[in-house]
């Protein structure tokens, strides 16, 4: 990976009726990282030009709407999309997190060694894996009953929620991802699959990061039980790497807010 500078990842190329050669356009809501981060974390790390089509402007914002509209149809090789991140490559038009991550993954060479035909399924397995307990079950923690209601709606039924995850779910998942790195696949235990990086890396990194901003006091207690050594050393590793160093020190890295983590102290527990 080298490095790019920001004008580059942000610079709009000329658009094409193709993918090959199209720039990419990742269009979700202004503002938040929320799932589109994991999409972003892709292009950064690999200093790939792309264009966040919505925090690029305000009045963008009507592309994204026209796609999510009850009212859009697709047309006759996209059918609609229900919600973002979108990627629009050239004319292709995909959504839902894990499919971009795996439309991109080879493209980007974050999909396993050449040669490894089965890696993209066992990379996708672990993003997907780690996409559901460290990101949309944390989700639940403060949204346990209805996702269109408020959480101070819900607050009684979060505590309990929040009270479980902390205590069995968060460290199930955690331990599961230190045994994918202790496990051969992972070809000496810093990354998760090959002994290179790959999307399922950042997309973890993503989760943990985010969790420990929901929940940095059960983080910091399952960090110092020291049975998860090889994951946090992971999460230091791909914070280091200098792309990412660089992006998170940018403006282009939002911060954490009203998404998917939110850190509620009286969810929080050791």
């Amino acid at each position: 990976m080298t490095s790019s500078t920001a004008s580059k990842r942000q610079k709009t190329s000329s658009s094409s009726s193709e993918g090959e050669g199209a720039p990419y356009e990742l269009l979700y809501w202004p503002g938040i990282p929320g799932r589109g981060e994991h999409v972003r974390l892709c292009f950064e790390a690999t200093g790939t030009p792309y264009t966040d089509v919505c925090n690029a402007s305000k009045s963008n914002m009507s592309q994204l709407i026209s796609l999510i509209s009850d009212k859009n149809t697709g047309d006759e090789t996209n059918p609609p999309t229900l919600a973002p991140p979108v990627l629009r490559h050239g004319g292709l038009l995909i959504s839902q997190t894990p499919n971009i991550l795996l439309y991109l993954g080879k493209r980007l060479g974050l999909a396993g060694a050449e040669g490894d035909e089965n890696a993209i399924y066992h990379v996708n397995q672990l993003a997907l894996t780690a996409l559901d307990g460290l990101g949309t079950e944390v989700h639940d923690t403060h949204h346990p009953i209805a996702t269109g209601a408020y959480y101070e709606d819900q607050k009684p039924e979060a505590k309990k929620k929040a009270e479980d995850y902390i205590a069995n779910r968060l460290p199930k998942f955690l331990g599961y991802f230190e045994r994918v790195l202790e496990a051969q696949a992972s070809r000496g235990g810093e990354y998760l699959y090959g002994g290179q990086i790959t999307y399922a890396d950042l997309v973890l990194w993503q989760c943990l990061d985010g969790v420990s901003f929901a929940f940095p006091k059960a983080i910091g207690g399952l960090k110092k039980s020291g049975k998860y050594g090889k994951l946090f050393a992971l999460y230091e590793r791909v914070k280091g790497l200098e792309e990412i160093k660089e992006y998170l020190g940018s403006e282009r890295r939002m911060g954490y807010g009203m998404g998917i983590y939110r850190h509620y102290p009286e969810l929080d527990s050791e």
